[in-house]
């Protein structure tokens, strides 16, 4: 009987045994696919809070108006396309910098006043030097030219032009010369003749004011027009108002022979070279990166000058000589008596 009670006090705790580690992996599988089932749902939060962050992020930088973005010795301005708030800007633009910076700006981005719409970016200077000569491209120094007076280059690659004396960069600024459809002729001409205003053989309606020909058979000269930011002319070289003036009055023209069909002497020598990056980042953008990136080394420039500096100094002299010889016989003649006309009584 003993033994009978024994027996069945074994099972009844061996059943509520089996029972107890029942509940236990029920318990740990609720538990399991609770875990299971919040994990899933704090992912699935985090991925769609992720997102929405992410979302919100972008519609945040999209709504924020354009700023300046700061490189260190140039700057941008960025014009977005949406009207009011370019214009926006460009009264922002206005209010911060004088006229005579807002030129200075322009003509280093290659543009007049009239285009200035046109830009999307504006290279800004972080100081700004209104004659534009702490931002040259080209050499303040050239050896190669310092036994030649005057001398004018215009550099396709850059979109820029330098006037050098003796050696010494007096001047530089902005050019737009021609597309890609109606390319300037480049190599080592001649300033020939000058009118303050002439009008285009290719439309009649295109006054050229101060226009100067340096390339007489192809009717190429410099001369004032729209500067849009980059070459956009029918072959001729573009300048501001302000720069065309200067070089009208700066540069010497040839002297022709009694009669004018031949050429005694050659005006002020003018190299153009090169050809535009077509196609690719504005050149003047990359000073944004590199302020030196749009530099002419003096050796890539007196490699240029050095063969044609014998012709051109050759010139100098002749023309020195032309110019001599006829003030002298405008001395002789201006020292010549009178003759008085007699009348008959």
């Amino acid at each position: 009987m003993k033994n009978i009670s024994v027996k069945k006090s074994f099972l009844y705790t061996l059943f509520i045994a089996s029972l107890l580690v029942s509940c236990k992996k029920d318990i740990e599988k609720i538990n399991d696919k609770t875990n299971d089932t919040t994990s899933a749902v704090a992912e699935n939060s985090e991925e769609k809070d992720s997102s929405i962050v992410k979302k919100d992020s972008v519609i945040q930088k999209e709504s924020l108006p354009p700023a300046v973005q700061e490189y260190g010795f140039y700057n941008a301005y960025i014009f977005p396309k949406d009207k009011k708030v370019r214009d926006s800007l460009f009264a922002s633009f206005n209010k911060k910098f004088t006229e005579k910076e807002r030129y200075a700006i322009l003509a280093l981005n290659r543009l007049d006043s009239k285009n200035k719409w046109n830009a999307d970016t504006l290279v800004v200077p972080a100081k700004i030097d209104t004659t534009l000569m702490e931002y040259s491209p080209f050499p303040m120094q050239l050896d190669v030219l310092s036994p030649v007076k005057k001398f004018v280059v215009f550099s396709y690659p850059i979109q820029a032009y330098g006037v050098y004396s003796n050696g010494s960069l007096v001047k530089w600024g902005p050019t737009s010369m021609g597309k890609k459809s109606a390319k300037t002729k480049t190599g080592l001409t001649f300033a020939n003749w000058k009118k303050k205003l002439a009008i285009s053989t290719v439309s009649s309606e295109w006054k050229l004011p101060y226009n100067f020909n340096i390339f007489n058979l192809d009717g190429i000269g410099w001369h004032q027009y729209d500067l849009p930011g980059y070459p956009a002319s029918h072959s001729c070289l573009r300048l501001l108002l302000n720069d065309a003036k200067w070089l009208y009055s700066y540069a010497d023209t040839w002297v022709l022979n009694p009669g004018g069909a031949t050429t005694k002497a050659k005006g002020t020598p003018v190299l153009v070279y090169g050809d535009y990056p077509w196609g690719k980042r504005k050149p003047w953008r990359k000073l944004l990166n590199d302020p030196n990136s749009n530099n002419i080394s003096v050796d890539e420039m007196t490699k240029m000058i050095e063969p044609n500096i014998e012709k051109i100094l050759k010139e100098q002299d002749n023309r020195e000589k032309v110019v001599d010889s006829i003030k002298a016989a405008k001395a002789v003649i201006e020292q010549m008596p009178q003759t008085t006309r007699t009348v008959e009584p």
